[in-house]
């Protein structure tokens, strides 16, 4: 029993995850850069993808899903994770479709809880098409990973496996490593030098 219980920790540390972020850009700027970077569990880099997407547009959603289906990765893939639903202004990914439609479920992680009054209102006012997705995110949820608390919205999992999630993620800081490293290169790419924190 104890020998299984290892090879399913084992198992577990080695799942491949998807963390994404955006690159930098300016107000000039009319599309921006998103990074994936496929991990193994905390571990290590197994792959890399990268498109575009509109700045306060609302194709994310549609263009991730596109690279999903076109990646050999795919099959290999079990989670994917985002630091919020907004990328490039008030560009969205809609988590809810994501994980219907590809099968993979997906979690945001976040350090702070946003004000979702002031979220909904500058959709509102910038890009009403996200209204939708930011329903679709659902209720953010509290967890404490090793010490110190993030904020979760997920689709495809339940809370139990989001925090086994980061526990395996959060390696150096309280930022999981699949997110941690696509803003890395991202920020790396964009500016010419990345910035330390994520």
């Amino acid at each position: 029993m104890q020998e299984e219980s290892v090879k399913l920790v084992d198992m577990k540390r080695e799942i491949r995850i998807l963390g994404l972020d955006d690159a930098a850009y300016s107000k000039k700027d009319k599309s921006v850069l998103v990074v994936g970077v496929i991990y193994r569990g905390g571990s290590y880099i197994d792959g890399l993808l990268t498109f575009n997407v509109k700045k306060d547009g609302s194709d994310a959603t549609e263009k991730l899903i596109n690279i999903l289906e076109k990646t050999r990765h795919k099959g290999q893939l079990q989670y994917i994770m985002i630091k919020g639903i907004t990328l490039a202004g008030f560009n969205f990914f809609d988590i809810k479709e994501i994980y219907e439609r590809t099968g993979v479920p997906v979690v945001v992680v976040m350090r702070k809880k946003p004000n979702m009054k002031k979220f909904i209102h500058a959709f509102e006012k910038i890009n009403p098409l996200g209204i939708e997705a930011v329903e679709n995110a659902g209720k953010i949820q509290k967890i404490n990973v090793k010490g110190k608390k993030l904020f979760v919205q997920k689709a495809g999992l339940d809370s139990k496996d989001a925090k086994e999630i980061l526990e395996i993620t959060c390696l150096h800081s309280n930022i999981p490593e699949p997110l941690r490293v696509s803003h890395l290169i991202a920020s790396g790419i964009s500016r010419g030098e990345n910035k330390a924190r994520a």
